[in-house]
């Protein structure tokens, strides 16, 4: 079966949105924390979204890989620069970060589809 990554974005996007609804302050926090976390600083905001999507494929989190894959097209990422990063995940995670990175890459392309 393949992962829609965008149905799956869409999907936790709407339960954070009740979540956020059930607990404002904790997840408004979250949110902020993420603002600060990645916006440009002495390391720039690609570089910290390739960052955080290696640790979502560490931790093996469809959603993360489908955010932050996002993020990083809307950054200008190539596909070059994405597998690239990909295999350092590979590299330091072995087989299961093998068949997270797969799907990330699947998400690349999946989120591009149509853009050439």
């Amino acid at each position: 079966m393949t992962k829609d990554y965008q149905q799956i974005i869409k999907d936790i996007g709407a339960y954070t949105g009740e979540l956020r609804k059930a607990q404002p302050e904790a997840i408004t926090g979250f949110y902020s924390m993420a603002k600060a976390a990645t916006a440009d600083g002495a390391l720039s905001k690609k570089t910290k979204e390739l960052m955080a999507l290696a640790i979502g494929i560490s931790q093996r989190c469809d959603g993360c890989i489908g955010f932050h894959v996002k993020a990083l097209i809307q950054l200008g990422t190539t596909r070059e620069e994405l597998a690239e990063a990909l295999s350092l995940c590979v590299y330091m995670g072995g087989g299961p970060s093998l068949m997270y990175a797969a799907d990330a890459l699947r998400a690349y392309d999946q989120f591009t589809e149509g853009q050439d």
